[in-house]
C-alpha cells in the first residue's frame, strides 16, 4: 500500500535539537544529524523517556544535532517515519524497532544508502545492522529465575513473558530457563503456565495472569519480563490477598515496582543503569556518523548472515536491601518517591 507525504508528516512529532557549534565534525567537516525513531507507545513505558532525554543530552555535548521522531503506536507507522528521517539528511538512524522484523526493508535501504543503522535496546532481526546497544538481556533472564529460586526452590510458578515481537523476549526467555531448568526436570518446580504477550502490554498481561489465577490459586512464584507486568500480576494478587505470599519479579526499576519490593509485594526488580547505556549509544552513533565503528564487547547473530556488533551494559539485581546503594544512589529515582507509602504509615 503506497503512504502518501501528506499523511507522513502531520501524523510524525518531530523534536529538532540543536548542536553546538564547535562539535564533532565529519570527515567533510559538517557537523553529525542523528535520527531517532521511536513508535509512541515507546512513551507510555516510564523507562524510555529517561533514555532518550539522556541519549540526546549526551550527543548534545558532544555537538551533535539530534532529531527525535515518533510515530503512531504500531510497527507499521516507523517505517514512515524512518523514511521523513531520511529525508532530514541524518548521518545515523538510531531505532528502538517496534517490531524485530518488520522494519528490516526500510532499514536495508537505509544501510545501501551508505547511512550506518544502531538498534537501541531491541534488535533488528534478518539484516547486517551496522551494531547494536543494549543490557545482557539473557543474564536478566537469569537474575530474574535465580532470585526466585532462592526465595522459592520448590514449587509451582508461572513465567510471563514479554512481546512475541520483540527479540530481547525471547533472550530473557531462555535467560530464565537456563537456571530453572534443571529444577523443571527434576520436579521440584512446576511451570504451571507460561504466558507470551502480543505486546509489551499491561492490560494483556493482566488478562491472561487473571485467567491463570482463576482456575488455580496454588501459585508460588511469578517471573515477569518486565515491572508493568509484575505490577499487572501483584495487582491481581492483592484483589485475591495473596500479594506478599507469592514471589513477584520483574526489571526496569520502574518507580511503582521499587516501591512494591521495599514494601514486600515484589521480590526483587532488575535495575538496568539507563544513563549508562543512553551515553553509550550516543557516543556510539557519534562515532558510526563520522564513519568510525567502535571495538564491540560482544558480538550477536541476529539471523543476518552476520556478527553484529553488540555493545552491552550490565544489568543489576535490586532486592529492597540494596535500593538505597543502587537505584536511590545514582538517582534513578529519590529516596522519598520509593518510599513514600512506608513513610505515610508511619
Amino acid at each position: 500500500m503506497t503512504i502518501r507525504r501528506w499523511w507522513i508528516v502531520p501524523v510524525l512529532m518531530l523534536l529538532l535539537i540543536s548542536c553546538a557549534k564547535n562539535g564533532p565534525e565529519k570527515r567533510d567537516g559538517s557537523p553529525v544529524r542523528i535520527g531517532f525513531s521511536a513508535a509512541s507507545d515507546t512513551f507510555l513505558l516510564e523507562r524510555w523517556n529517561k533514555d532518550i532525554k539522556v541519549f540526546t543530552s549526551e550527543a548534545n555535548e558532544l555537538g551533535a544535532e539530534v532529531i527525535l521522531a515518533k510515530s503512531p503506536g504500531n510497527a507499521l507507522g516507523q517505517i514512515p517515519q524512518i523514511q521523513y528521517l531520511l529525508e532530514k539528511n541524518v548521518d545515523v538512524i538510531v531505532v528502538i524497532p517496534q517490531d524485530m522484523d518488520l522494519l528490516a526493508g526500510v532499514l536495508k535501504k537505509t544501510m545501501d544508502r551508505g547511512i550506518p543503522v544502531l538498534s537501541y535496546d531491541r534488535p533488528v532481526m534478518g539484516i547486517p545492522i551496522t551494531g547494536y546497544v543494549s543490557f545482557d538481556n539473557r543474564q536478566v533472564g537469569r537474575l530474574l529465575a535465580g532470585a526466585l529460586l532462592k526465595q522459592v526452590p520448590a514449587g509451582n510458578y508461572v513465567i510471563v513473558n514479554g512481546s512475541v515481537r520483540d527479540n530481547n523476549s525471547y533472550e530473557v526467555n531462555r535467560g530464565v530457563h537456563d537456571v530453572l531448568g534443571p529444577f523443571i526436570q527434576k520436579g521440584t518446580i512446576t511451570v504451571v503456565k507460561e504466558i507470551w504477550l502480543e505486546l509489551w502490554s499491561f492490560d494483556e498481561a493482566k488478562e491472561k495472569i487473571g485467567e491463570v489465577l482463576a482456575r488455580r490459586q496454588d501459585i508460588d512464584a511469578i517471573s515477569c519480563a518486565n515491572d508493568q507486568i509484575a505490577d499487572a500480576a501483584i495487582r491481581l494478587l492483592s484483589e485475591r490477598r495473596m500479594a506478599g505470599k507469592v514471589a513477584v519479579v520483574g526489571q526496569d526499576a520502574d518507580l511503582l515496582s521499587c516501591q512494591h519490593v521495599v514494601e514486600g509485594t515484589q521480590l526483587m526488580t532488575v535495575y538496568k543503569p539507563l544513563p549508562l547505556l543512553a551515553r553509550r549509544a550516543a557516543e556510539v552513533a557519534v562515532k558510526m556518523a563520522r564513519g568510525e565503528l567502535p571495538p564491540a564487547d560482544q558480538h550477536i547473530d541476529n539471523k543476518s548472515g552476520s556478527e553484529i556488533p553488540f555493545y552491552v551494559e550490565t544489568p543489576i539485581p535490586v532486592f529492597k536491601e540494596q535500593m538505597e546503594s543502587t537505584v536511590i544512589r545514582d538517582g534513578f529515582h529519590a529516596r522519598e518517591d520509593v518510599y513514600r507509602n512506608l513513610d505515610r504509615r508511619n
